[in-house]
């Protein structure tokens, strides 16, 4: 048995990386240390912790460690680990996308301009990140049908031209019919524009339309205009900022009493390329100086291409050796700051703002939603979690039932659930109803961090007043009456909701909007528990329709299945239809068909 007391006593004082295990061996929270028996000690003493840690506290069974020689060794090795096991105690960057980049394959003869994910170490040249693929890619093709460059990604000489040439947006370099010295002209205007070096860019254009117009070579001074106005477009749809620098990402940081949201801007060559925003939930009584450390980890860390400053308005712990490693990493100089005036302060409360308004809206978006609920139903509280079932079975056999979760006013699709029914023989909804409900809260009241989380503040029932009274049966018989409050949903002919109903009856109006969300509410438990019963009945069906007829082996069902869809199609299908799968001769066919007919 592991104590944690004789093991706190064996920790070295050297810097390192410590796991956290719950009972079930499963890590839950990874951090690092400058002195690993001074930083796992704490967590065992009483001092002031956050509301997380004391709950991570109380769940740690047994933890590792792993020493390493320095605190950036450590720092490494703490990402990597967290990013593999995604602890849930850990502040975890959920969308770990990869963005677009503008590349320019340089090395080529005829380079090509293109949209990648992929940052290589390849001598091309990359521009970005951008938020945005879609502008990313849109930018692509408007300096491709600008400048003329080929189209094609697999670049080959050719016999004659392809379209792109006939309506004049290639040179069609693959005919010889523009020099490479002319083409790479091309490609150098190009990585002006993607460096934002503007200027010079325009006013050499400027001065070759003059000179060809003067020469009454009034086709290309046309051209040379058009690219001028291209160049000048495609820096207008850049957010210009005042700021002097050349390659710096802007975090701000916001929060409400229940999400935190935090806003990252892309500068790029004095001009705001892009931005994102990640939402963080259950961290308030973390401070946003902790929460942009983690952040700044797990965003950084790993990464191809780094700017060359980050900004934010907080000092945070070991920046000194994030810093080190994020220049070795980024082969240059690589700076955390945190301004204090002028305008880099102004870009960070900018980004601050930016974060606090997308927090804004997504909380009037969301939370109407159940504050309108709360008012509507007269209750005490905003019903923040709130939770739906629905029963689905054809004539007794197949019974399943399935849950929706619906937090904070939106509904979590990875949060529904799915249930057979175990103790209910013979069609009986309000009994499956009681069942399922009592099993599912009993997941919470056992063991309230498992995978079905807290124990929900409403639940909602699609059905009639023998349901809401199966739900509250459930619920009194856990000693849950005051917590857990059951309606109904009540439909219109068109099977869309119109209105809640309590357990007397009594119906409450509700909005539009709220009548559109809750009719989503519905379809989603719905589509969940008819899903799994048509997978569980497809299931019995084929294996005792088809795995037992002699002579249909697993490459035959397969064919079957894949040309007609499913068991019940195949039983309709006509013999020759199905004699015509390979392997499947008349004879078999009627044996097929004879077999799914007395289904």
């Amino acid at each position: 048995m592991f104590d944690i007391e004789a093991e706190l006593k064996k920790l070295p004082a050297k810097p390192g990386v410590y796991i956290m295990h719950d009972k079930n061996d499963k890590i839950i929270y990874v951090g690092k240390a400058i002195s690993l028996k001074n930083r796992v000690r704490q967590y065992f003493r009483k001092n002031n912790k956050t509301k997380r840690i004391e709950n991570m506290v109380s769940l740690i069974d047994h933890f590792e460690y792993i020493v390493t020689d320095n605190e950036a060794e450590a720092l490494i090795l703490e990402c990597n680990l967290i990013k593999k096991n995604m602890p849930k105690f850990n502040v975890l960057l959920k969308d770990d996308k990869t963005y677009p980049y503008i590349k320019v394959n340089v090395k080529a003869d005829y380079p090509d301009v293109y949209v990648t994910r992929r940052i290589l170490n390849d001598g091309a040249k990359y521009f970005g990140p951008y938020a945005n693929s879609g502008a990313a890619k849109e930018m692509v093709d408007f300096i491709k049908e600008k400048f003329k460059i080929r189209q094609c990604r697999s670049f080959k000489y050719k016999d004659r031209p392809c379209l792109n040439y006939q309506i004049k947006k290639c040179f069609a370099p693959c005919m010889g019919y523009i020099s490479k010295e002319d083409y790479r002209k091309q490609i150098d205007e190009i990585i002006s524009i993607l460096e934002g070096k503007i200027d010079k860019l325009v006013k050499d254009l400027e001065a070759e339309m003059k000179e060809a117009s003067n020469k009454m070579d009034f086709e290309k001074a046309a051209y040379i205009r058009d690219k001028i106005l291209a160049v000048q477009r495609i820096s207008a749809k850049q957010k210009v900022s005042n700021i002097n620098e050349n390659d710096i990402d802007v975090i701000g940081i916001a929060r409400n009493d229940f999400e935190i949201c935090i806003e990252v801007f892309f500068v790029r060559n004095s001009k705001m390329i892009g931005r994102e925003h990640y939402f963080y939930k259950e961290l308030l009584d973390e401070s946003n100086a902790d929460i942009i450390l983690d952040f700044i980890k797990q965003y950084y860390i790993g990464r191809d291409i780094l700017p060359s400053k980050i900004m934010c308005k907080y000092d945070i712990e070991d920046k000194e050796v994030i810093e080190l490693l994020l220049t070795q990493q980024a082969d240059k100089k690589v700076e955390i700051k945190t301004p204090q005036k002028g305008e880099k302060l102004r870009l960070v409360e900018m980004a601050e703002n930016n974060a606090k308004i997308t927090l804004d809206n997504k909380e009037l978006d969301s939370y109407s939603v159940v504050n309108e609920i709360k008012e509507v139903l007269g209750l005490e509280k905003v019903p923040r979690k709130i939770e739906t079932f629905d029963i689905s079975n054809i004539s007794g056999e197949f019974m399943v039932a399935g849950m929706s979760v619906m937090l904070d006013g939106i509904i979590r699709k990875k949060m529904a659930r799915r249930f057979k029914i175990k103790t209910v023989f013979g069609q009986d909804d309000p009994r499956c109803m009681n069942e399922v409900i009592t099993r599912r809260l009993k997941h919470s009241i056992e063991n309230p961090e498992g995978g079905f989380g807290k124990l929900p503040d409403l639940i909602f029932v699609d059905g009639g007043i023998t349901q809401i009274h199966a739900a509250q049966q459930a619920v009194s018989s856990l000693g849950l009456s005051n917590e857990i409050l059951v309606y109904g949903m009540v439909k219109n002919d068109k099977h869309q909701t119109r209105a809640l109903i309590n357990d007397q009856k009594h119906e409450y109006e509700i909005s539009d909007k709220l009548k559109n969300t809750i009719t989503l509410f519905q379809d989603s438990v719905h589509d969940t528990a008819i899903g799994y019963h048509r997978k569980l009945r497809d299931a019995a069906i084929t294996k005792s329709a088809l795995d037992d007829i002699k002579g249909v082996g697993t490459a035959k069902k397969a064919m079957l299945l894949k040309k007609f869809g499913s068991v019940e199609n195949i039983a309709k299908a006509d013999v020759i239809e199905i004699a015509k799968i390979k392997g499947i001769n008349e004879k078999l066919a009627l044996e097929i068909k004879s077999k799914l007919n007395k289904l």
